[in-house]
This record gives C-alpha cells, sequence and structure tokens, in this order.
C-alpha cells in the first residue's frame, strides 16, 4: 500500500478522482435533463387537448399515439348503455357517444345507472379496445370495453377504441391511467449522460494500468537494489 500512496502516484491520484467525480456529475446532470424531458411530455400529455376530429377519423384503426389522447368531441348520448363489471371490483357505465354515422363508446362514470344526460360536448381520454370481453349478458353487462365485440349487440357504428370522460354526465368520474411517455423522449440526453459515465469508467481503467504499472516498476527497482 506504501507503493500506492508514493509522491509520485498522488498527482495521478487526485487526477483520476477530480476527474471520475466531474464525469459522475456531468452524467446525473444530463439524466436529469432527460427526466424533465420525460416529465414535460407527460405534463403536454395531461393538458393538451385536440378536437377528436382533427385526431382520429372515424373510419380509422385505433393507433398507439392515440392512447391517453385527451380530447373535445361533440354529438350526443344514445340510449343504449352498457354495465362493465371490472375484475377489480368495480363497475362503469358505458353509453356510446354519437357523433355523426359513429360512435364513441363512453365511460361515464362508476355506477350500473346514471339518468341521461343531454350533455352535447364532452372532453376525455382515448384508450384502446380492451381484450377479453363478453357478449352482453341479459341485464346488459360485460367484464371489458371489447369493441369488436360490442360491435355485436349495439346498434351503432363504432370507433375502434373507446373513451373515459372527464366531464361530469352524473356519476362519479373515472380516474384516467396516467399518459405514458415514450422512453426515447429526451433520449440524447439519456445518451450523453450513458457517454459521460463510460468516459468516467474509462479514467478508472486508466488511472488503474498507469499506477499498477508504476508500482510494478518500484517494486522491481526495490527488489534489484535489495539484491545481493
Amino acid at each position: 500500500m506504501r507503493l500506492w500512496l508514493r509522491p509520485a502516484l498522488l498527482g495521478l491520484h487526485a487526477f483520476a478522482v477530480v476527474a471520475v467525480g466531474f464525469c459522475v456529475l456531468m452524467g446525473l446532470w444530463q439524466l436529469g435533463v432527460y427526466e424533465g424531458h420525460q416529465g414535460d411530455a407527460k405534463e403536454r400529455a395531461l393538458h393538451e387537448v385536440a378536437p377528436l376530429a382533427e385526431v382520429w377519423k372515424p373510419s380509422q384503426p385505433f393507433r398507439s399515439d392515440l392512447e391517453d389522447q385527451r380530447v373535445t368531441v361533440t354529438g350526443h348520448f344514445a340510449t343504449d348503455d352498457v354495465v362493465v363489471k371490472r375484475d377489480d371490483g368495480s363497475t362503469w357505465l358505458v353509453t356510446p357517444f354519437v357523433v355523426g354515422d359513429r360512435a364513441l363508446l363512453v365511460v361515464r362514470g362508476e355506477g350500473a345507472e346514471a339518468p341521461r344526460s343531454d350533455a352535447t360536448t364532452l372532453e376525455a381520454v382515448l384508450r384502446p379496445s380492451e381484450p377479453g370481453g363478453t357478449a352482453l349478458s341479459p341485464d346488459r353487462s360485460t367484464n371489458a370495453i371489447t369493441v369488436p365485440v360490442l360491435l355485436n349487440d349495439l346498434p351503432q357504428r363504432l370507433y375502434a377504441g373507446y373513451a373515459i370522460s372527464l366531464t361530469d354526465t352524473g356519476l362519479p368520474l373515472v380516474e384516467p391511467p396516467e399518459p405514458g411517455v415514450s422512453w426515447t423522449e429526451g433520449l440524447r440526453n439519456l445518451a450523453y449522460a450513458l457517454q459521460w459515465w463510460i468516459f468516467g469508467a474509462f479514467a478508472v481503467f486508466m488511472w488503474w494500468r498507469m499506477a499498477s504499472e508504476n508500482v510494478a516498476e518500484a517494486r522491481e527497482e526495490r527488489a534489484a537494489t535489495l539484491a545481493p
């Protein structure tokens, strides 16, 4: 250990500590910027609202970029309520919201029944059709909002997804899931963070190599001096 702490190596040790510390801090800074971009993207998703007709045409399939999109939609509720008994024990009331010649299934809120709503404009969060839903039972209930299945039980032509209403229509509102944000949002800063940490790892490798070689040479010189 004494050979590692010789004055000749103290400068190298100090440089390595500074270099590694700088790389770690710069990497953490870039990681913070990346997380900031992620947070900003989530905030935008929570507050950016677009008219339904601008982001989704009735005949189009449900695209991945539509998930969690907030929209405004104008139309009127039909009378064909559907009760969805969720696996978590909650019950949702879903009603087709007629928009032109199509209808968008809208989760009005938690409950099995509610008074008719005269709402003509809603703010809602788009969601993809769920798998595994059963056909409507005699009491007009099912276990999931599976659009292809409900197409056979409802008279309307349906959009390929559904929406969770953010507008009060007489029931406690269902809390929509937090919008998902792609991990690639701000990816450049994440790459910079990894780059700085790689630089730090390289600095550690170079310090170890140079210090080890110096110590090995010192040991050889010491052995030569002590040799008879």
